[in-house]
Order: structure tokens, then C-alpha cells, then sequence
């Protein structure tokens, strides 16, 4: 049997631990990979254990990305085929080198209903899911892109907020951009103007916000 420990499921009891393991194995992604075309998001359910990847949506018509989430080490996906068993519309990429453990989905739906304590861990996650995409489609709808772009450095900085919590170490200005449903030359020009008063910096290659409190009674003004 396998011993893995796996976020967020490592303190739950250990009898649940084990049938866990007992259906799950580890797999890797490179660096760059697109992931799942074979269909294998309706056969399994994925937890990432370390790496990045990102979850996004493309018009092929003319190439536009948006990005919906970038999954991190104890991230589980795709939740919504889980719970609904209907092919799901977005893409995965492998931003770094990645691990992840893979169970059938089967065995994940049937925790679901039968153990209480694996639904402890699970449906909060779905909840906190729920309100990202929430948040993202006000964010898209309500807000300029100056403004998004602003939420996202403060966000960055929360521990609290576990999605964009240091979500932006090591992410292309590119990235960002996808994050917040614009394009690189209108988030770099966005930076330049917070760089060139004050707000934010950059120091040793990583963007860090130089006055959080300035940078918040800027988002305020709007």
C-alpha cells in the first residue's frame, strides 16, 4: 500500500489516510505540458502534491486566454466533473515541473458519499472554489483592469486568501495579465505607473508592494 500524505487530506483519521492511498498513485507533469486531452478527467481526480498548473479557457477564434486558476500543492482538480460527471470546457498546463496523485474518480465520488470525514476537507474547498469564481466574474465585470491589477497585488499579500496568497512569485508580466482577463502591454504599463509612484518595486526579480497602505486607498479612490 502507498504512504502518501496528502493535502489536504493529512489530518484526517488515519484509517481514512489509508483507504485514500490504497486507490491513489503518483504522476508527473512536465514543465510546459497540456494536460488531460484523452479524457482522463472522467476517469480521475487530481490533488497536486508539488508544482503549478493552470487551469484556463481559450477563444480559438482569436487566441485570447483567461485564466480561472492556478493550482498549487494541495489543490484538487477537476472538481466540477467530479460532482456532475459532464466533460468540462477548460484547458490545464503545467507551468512548472509537477507532481500530482491521481485517483479514480469513481472511489473519490464514493467517499463523498460515504465519509463524513472526507467531506470535512472537501466541500469547504469547493466552497472557497465557489467564491474565487464568484469574485472573478464580479471582478471581470465591474472593475478596470487598473483596479484588478491592484486587488491582485493585495491579495498576494493575504494569508488568509489562499488562492492568490504569493500567487504572484515567479508569474510573467504574460500571466498576470491572463489572471485578470487583459493583456501584457496594459498590465506593464499599469506596473510602470504603481513603480513610478511608489506603490510597488521590484527586488531580486520578484514584484513586492513597497506601501501596501498607499496601494490600498488607491483602489479606494476609484
Amino acid at each position: 500500500m502507498n504512504n502518501y500524505q496528502i493535502k489536504p487530506f493529512e489530518t484526517l483519521d488515519d484509517s481514512v489516510q489509508q483507504e485514500i492511498n490504497y486507490f491513489t498513485k503518483r504522476v508527473t507533469f512536465k514543465k510546459g505540458e497540456t494536460l488531460f486531452t484523452s479524457g482522463e478527467l472522467s476517469r480521475y481526480f487530481y490533488v497536486i502534491q508539488e508544482g503549478k498548473i493552470k487551469t484556463y479557457q481559450l477563444n480559438l477564434d482569436n487566441a485570447k486566454e483567461q485564466t480561472i486558476f492556478i493550482l498549487r500543492a494541495g489543490d484538487m482538480f477537476d472538481t466540477i466533473t467530479l460532482l456532475d460527471g459532464e466533460a468540462h470546457d477548460v484547458m490545464y498546463e503545467a507551468m512548472e515541473e509537477t507532481a500530482a496523485f491521481e485517483m479514480p474518480i469513481d472511489n473519490v465520488r464514493y467517499m463523498i458519499e460515504h465519509n463524513p470525514e472526507f467531506n470535512k476537507k472537501f466541500f469547504p474547498y469547493i466552497a472557497k472554489q465557489m467564491r474565487h469564481m464568484e469574485e472573478l466574474v464580479t471582478d471581470i465585470s465591474l472593475y478596470s483592469t487598473e483596479e484588478r491589477l491592484i486587488k491582485l497585488l493585495l491579495q498576494n499579500l493575504d494569508p488568509s486568501n489562499l488562492l492568490k496568497y504569493k500567487l504572484l512569485q515567479g508569474l510573467s508580466h504574460t500571466e498576470i495579465a491572463k489572471l485578470i482577463g487583459t493583456i501584457r502591454h496594459v498590465v506593464e504599463r499599469h506596473l510602470k505607473k504603481l513603480k513610478a509612484d511608489g506603490l510597488i518595486e521590484n527586488k531580486d526579480k520578484t514584484l513586492q508592494i513597497a506601501d501596501a497602505n498607499k496601494l490600498l486607498a488607491k483602489i479606494k479612490l476609484f
